[in-house]
């Protein structure tokens, strides 16, 4: 996969996010997908397109109106790396915290590994605190 497929992927794969695209989710990971989440997760990983797609829903559940928006995208060999700013409105329970209709945004770094065209491990680092500090009452 050349950079410039590779870039068009993981943007892809970031509609997922945004619009809801469960669907689309055998298109863009694995099946022996693997993410290793930010340290402020209860589950420190998950696995597969079962945990992906339960991940997307919760936190859709928690931030219906998620997006993630690309600042940059580097691609090289198998990997990809994207700069995001995320945001959302708190309206479901998140890790413990019930809504607070606070409205967030919080800066991520992701690193994918492409295997096979597809996404087959991702690490999240997200700005966690920052995140807490904006749902705290």
């Amino acid at each position: 996969m050349n950079s410039a497929e590779a870039k068009k992927l993981i943007t892809a794969l970031h509609k997922v996010w945004n619009l809801n695209l469960l669907s689309e989710i055998p298109n863009i990971y694995t099946e022996d997908f693997v993410v290793h989440w930010s340290k402020v997760n209860k589950e420190s990983t998950s696995f597969g397109h079962d945990g992906i797609r339960k991940a997307i829903q919760e936190t859709l559940i928690a931030f219906p109106d998620w997006f993630e928006d690309v600042v940059d995208i580097i691609a090289e060999n198998d990997r990809v790396v994207t700069r995001y700013v995320s945001t959302g409105t708190h309206s479901g329970p998140y890790q413990g915290i019930q809504p607070t209709g606070k409205k967030i945004k919080v800066d991520e770094i992701s690193i994918f590994r492409l295997k096979e065209n597809k996404v087959a491990e991702q690490w999240c680092l997200v700005d966690d605190l920052a995140l807490l500090k904006q749902l705290q009452k």
